[in-house]
This record gives C-alpha cells, structure tokens and sequence, in this order.
C-alpha cells in the first residue's frame, strides 16, 4: 500500500468512498524484496536483509524444538520428551517406513531435521510483525534441495558399489531394450538430475509465495476498505466489507498453516522417496 493510503487510514478512512481519495493499491512482488538493512557504524551488517534474519529465528525455533523435546530422557516420558516421541513416529511412521523401509531408519535424524526446518521457515509467514516466509525466496529451498540432492547421489553411489553402477542402475531402465535406450537415457538424465532437484525446490517455493502474496491482498484490501468516516451509509458499508476482508484473512491463515504443514511433509517424503530410490538399482 502506499504512504497516502495508510495515511488515510490512519485518519479514519481507508480510502474506499471517499472522493478523490487514493485508489486500491494490490501487494505487488515487491513485498518479497525486503531492502538489505545497512547501519555503517555496525561492522558485517551490509547487505542483510530480513531473510537472512527470519533465517536465522528459524533455526533457532527448529534448534530450540528439538533441544525441547531431547532435553531429559527417562524410561517415563515427560511431557517434552513425549511430544518428541510422537513427532519422532509420525516421521518413521508416515515418510520412512513406506518410501525406505527399516534401512530407512539411519536416516531418521536428516528427514525430522529437514520437516522441522522446512515447516519453521515457512509459518515466519504468519508470525505477527515476521510475516515472511523464508520459502518464498528461492534461494532457501533451492539449497535445501541441493542437500537432499547430494545425498541421495552420495548414498547411491555408496549402495550400489561405485559411480558406473549407480549411473547405469539411474539412467538405464531395466530391461528396456537396446533399440530405444538412446531416447530413454537422456530423459532419465534429465528427469533424476536436473527436474527431481528443481521440482523438490519449486514445489514450496511457489506454494509460500502466492500463499502469502494472497494473504497480503486480504489484509491490504481489509486496511484500504475500512472508512467510517465516508458517512452513516458507505461508512457502514465499507466497515462490513472490511470486516469480510479480515475474516477471509483469518481463514486464510489458518488454511495456509495447515499448507505450511504439508508442504514441509511432501519436501520430506520426497526426499525420502530420493533417497530410497538411490539405495536400490532400478
């Protein structure tokens, strides 16, 4: 929104009906350029943007969890520790066990590190004065699954006895036959080493962002529709239309939780599905 708007806001009137007022401005992409925060008198400050700062309050809340929940193990559980245990089931439960099986069990601690950190990266888009999710900036998720996508080349090398046979057991189908390998290879290659990474960290990147962009235009609209002050008529008019706006956004919120939630469960179960795929030869 611009200055003149909140402005007219501020006053009583958020610029609906009112003549000559400042028209509806829609949150544009802007809103996922914050500008870098730079103080001169601070050394390492140049060039921080508040990205790199919910960045780092993400960390800090999936570091603080599982220190929470791993704190005090007894054979009894506490409250903490049992809050753990139940997330540390769902995880073996419900992403390892089906795309890995037991031999997915070693790699329990990447897949919880990995939802934990994804999901705390994503609900900073619904933390009041935060409200950024981490994962609507590109470069966040695309590392992520740079991680998963080296590992997942790692383990199978190591699985399967070298680099040639794990090559061969990605690229080459088995049992296709020889006449039709030369157009099945390069799609193999194309499909398991440059569409798998990319798709893994545009899945939530483009799900954080228009979710929030979608948000944002509630609010904008909520804040621009409220303007008693237009008199006994628009006035009320435009106060139930605000309200309409701020109950959407409400609604919203809550169903994009519940997104943040499952898209931090598909990034997981897909890296698992990687990463057990990579342990076996097709």
């Amino acid at each position: 929104m611009s200055a003149d708007t909140l402005n007219l806001a501020a006053e009583g009137g958020g610029g609906l009906f009112t003549p000559g007022g400042p028209g509806f401005e829609a949150p544009s992409v802007g809103i996922f350029f914050p500008s870098p925060w730079v103080d001169y008198d601070i050394p390492m400050t140049s060039g921080i943007t508040k990205y790199a700062v919910l960045l780092a309050v993400a960390s800090g809340l999936a570091l603080l969890f599982l220190w929470w929940t791993s704190r005090k193990q007894s054979l009894v559980p506490n409250r903490s520790q049992s809050i753990g245990e139940i997330f540390f089931l769902f995880i073996r439960e419900q992403i390892s066990r089906p795309m890995m099986g037991v031999k997915g069990d070693k790699y329990l601690p990447l897949l919880i590190s990995l939802f934990i950190f994804v999901f705390a990266m994503n609900i900073m888009g619904i933390i009041p004065f935060l409200q950024l999710p981490v994962t609507s900036n590109l470069s966040y998720p695309v590392g992520i699954a740079l991680v998963v996508y080296v590992t997942f080349i790692v383990v199978g090398i190591r699985s399967q006895g070298g680099v040639g046979k794990y090559l061969k057991g990605a690229v080459v189908p088995s049992g296709a036959p020889g006449w039709i390998l030369p157009l099945l290879v390069p799609i193999e290659i194309i499909s398991n080493f440059l569409i798998r990474p990319a798709t893994h960290a545009i899945r939530v990147f483009a799900t954080m962002f228009a979710g929030h962009l979608l948000l944002a235009t509630f609010a904008a609209a909520g804040w621009y529709m409220f303007n008693p002050a237009a008199g006994p008529l628009f006035g009320t008019i435009s106060v139930l239309f605000s309200g309409a706006s701020l109950l959407a956004f409400v609604v919203f919120t809550a169903f994009e939780l519940v997104i943040m939630f499952l898209q931090a469960f598909v990034f997981t179960l897909l890296a698992a599905l990687y990463i057990g795929q990579a342990q076996e030869a097709h």
